[in-house]
């Protein structure tokens, strides 16, 4: 059979022994139909024989209707999570199984092709975007393989399958999926017919949602080889359908040596800091379609004064009872990054601050009142003095103290109302 691995490379895999596993294959192939593991679970594991991951994709040849009528009846719990492109989401012991019906192409509209459901595993995996995602595996780990994808996934090519133009035409994500899967996957050099045909085809990014592109970036920055993929995404012009000014791409470098731990918007904010003003940020935050409380991070992130990162220990508590930990964190981060502090020493001083718990401030607004400061301006600029002290004297001053500290400033004010005498 053209495309199959006789030597059964997946037949230790943990996630194919398991008993659910086996169960659920046992109960899609009772009539006699194969079903087969595909996708990300065959990918990752050929890399890894340890992995035992929860979510797994299966295709089998059976129509959906038949599923829903056949897996309930024997006990599996059914999600219909896509029932018009062939897809059920079977619960079991704690895996979210996947299973979708075999398709071949019978129109492209973009994203929203015309399928008919199919009997051929081949003819499946030529629909899949690259050829490290189009194996598959039966119940003894033996591989299918019909593109190449194991000798591309250990040399650490990305290829799409079949010609590259008409894949992207398919759906212009996979535009972002390449330089995803690249970072991630891939080593240099990156495929030149990919790279020409993203770059043919980039002005396809404009039809896309905001949530498929949040999407794919949230899974790309965080990725190994990211600063590389991003280079890539600069010179093919794709970063311009993104975004009007170009990435920052040093200080992202910076922040990956000092802070490796930094998540995707942390990431998007080392690119984008000093190259977006407020109104630009706000409108890629938009078009992004981020939640409000990414917006505000990443506006945080990227126009905040940033802090000295080697300040002394009492300042950075200030900090952190004025922004919340996870900000000053985040700030001190893109800070260490562009002072070239040391990844240990930023460790170890982010350590110490984790521990630091903020006291309550002693006063609020009622003790301003008993002593006869009406509501308005003037109150909150005395609050805020008085907090401004006991925050420069390291949170120590107790209630007792800090309403002393508000008499001197009432009775400063009531000196300069009454003029010289």
């Amino acid at each position: 059979m053209s495309g199959v691995d006789l030597d059964r490379p997946l037949a230790e895999a943990r996630w194919l022994r398991a008993p659910e596993s086996r169960a659920l294959l046992a109960a899609l192939e009772a009539e006699g139909r194969e079903a087969r593991f595909v996708g990300g679970c065959v990918r990752d594991t050929l890399l890894d024989p340890e992995l035992d991951p929860q979510d797994l994709d299966l295709a089998t040849p059976e129509r959906p209707e038949r599923l829903m009528e056949r897996l309930p009846a024997l006990g599996f719990h059914l999600v219909p999570t896509g029932l018009k492109h062939g897809t059920v989401t079977v619960i079991l012991a704690g895996r979210h199984f996947e299973v979708t019906t075999l398709r071949r192409d019978v129109a492209c509209f973009g994203r929203h092709a015309e399928v008919e459901f199919s009997d051929d595993f081949e003819e499946d995996a030529a629909r899949r975007d690259f050829t490290i995602n189009a194996m598959s595996c039966d119940r003894e780990g033996r591989l299918f393989d019909y593109f190449g994808g194991r000798a591309d996934l250990l040399a650490g090519r990305v290829r799409f399958v079949g010609e590259p133009r008409q894949r992207i035409r398919e759906d212009y994500l996979r535009i972002l999926r390449f330089f995803r899967f690249w970072a991630r996957f891939g080593r240099p050099p990156a495929d030149p017919a990919a790279l020409e045909a993203c770059a043919a085809e980039a002005a396809g990014l404009d039809r896309l949602s905001g949530e498929r592109i949040r999407a794919e970036l949230s899974r790309l920055l965080p990725a190994p080889g990211a600063l590389p993929a991003l280079k890539l995404v600069e010179a093919t012009g794709v970063r311009a359908r993104l975004v009007s000014v170009s990435f920052d791409l040093d200080r992202f470098a910076r922040l990956v040596a000092t802070a490796p731990e930094a998540d995707w918007l942390l990431r998007l904010s080392a690119l984008l800091r000093g190259r977006l003003d407020r109104t630009g940020l706000l409108a890629f935050a938009a078009r992004l379609r981020l939640s409000n409380l990414e917006r505000d991070r990443l506006l945080a992130l990227a126009t905040l004064e940033l802090p000295d990162p080697l300040a002394g220990r009492g300042e950075q508590e200030r900090l952190v009872y004025r922004l919340g930990f996870p900000l000053a964190r985040d700030l001190l981060s893109i800070a260490a990054a562009e002072r070239g502090v040391p990844a240990e020493t930023l460790r170890a001083r982010l350590a110490e601050l984790a521990r630091f718990v903020p006291p309550r401030f002693p006063l609020a607004g009622a003790d301003l009142l008993a002593r006869g400061v009406p509501q308005g301006p003037r109150l909150g600029r005395l609050l805020e003095a008085v907090r401004s002290w006991w925050e420069a004297e390291g949170f120590r001053p107790d209630r007792a103290a800090c309403l002393a500290r508000l008499d001197v400033l009432l009775a400063a004010e009531a000196g300069a109302r009454a003029g010289p005498g």
